[in-house]
């Protein structure tokens, strides 16, 4: 970031604006290495994308379910989800950028975070992503597609406070291999996050992932 909006009103009023944003996001809050995030909060006005090289989860469910929200002019909101839960994933080569548009006298401003890389990957306990798209190569092993969502007890099960149907469809599988990833999210939550190698890059303009 240049040296003249550091101070002052203009700083001010990036931080406001970027505050949601970073909040939405588990990689985000590196806080979330620590313990869990409550389930019932309520997503910001702001999806991400997330790329990785490779995810290496066990213990994998998903279900449907619905995001609550607010746009970024505090109209509240729905997204509808799917939900990839896992009872532990590594993750390997992590980007993950988040873009806040109109920021008074500066523009776009993308965040973006790179984790992950080399020997060591990501780690995470107990992982839950709002997904609202996926691309990727996948491989499950043992799955059942159709269970019931409270019925799949691979994963770690539905999340609490989560706004979704317990009859509802849902697959599940001990594990899965995902590779090439790209996706959109509306939120991430862990019981731990540990992210090896974190590195964090401010930009104006458009800088996300894919």
């Amino acid at each position: 970031m240049e040296s003249q909006v550091r101070g002052g009103t203009r700083w001010k009023r990036f931080a406001v604006v970027m505050v949601p944003s970073v909040a939405a996001t588990a990689a985000i809050g590196v806080a979330l290495g620590q313990g869990a995030l409550a389930a019932s909060f309520s997503v910001s006005g702001q999806s991400f994308k997330v790329t990785a090289d490779r995810l290496d989860g066990t213990g994998f469910s998903q279900y449907g379910a619905i995001d609550s929200g607010y746009t970024l002019k505090g109209e509240k909101t729905a997204h509808p989800v799917a939900v990839s839960a896992f009872k532990s994933a590594t993750i390997k080569g992590m980007c993950q950028s988040v873009v806040t548009p109109d920021i008074p006298l500066i523009g776009s401003v993308s965040l973006m975070l790179k984790a992950g890389g080399g020997d060591k990957p990501v780690e995470a306990q107990n992982l839950y992503i709002d997904v609202e798209q996926l691309e990727a190569d996948a491989t499950f092993r043992n799955i059942d597609i159709g269970v019931a969502a409270k019925d799949a007890n691979k994963g770690p099960g539905i999340q609490k406070g989560d706004t979704a149907n317990p009859n509802g469809f849902a697959q599940q599988a001990d594990s899965a291999t995902l590779t090439d990833v790209k996706q959109t999210a509306w939120a991430t939550t862990a019981g731990t996050f540990k992210l090896s190698g974190l590195k964090m890059s401010l930009s104006k303009g458009v800088k996300e992932c894919y």
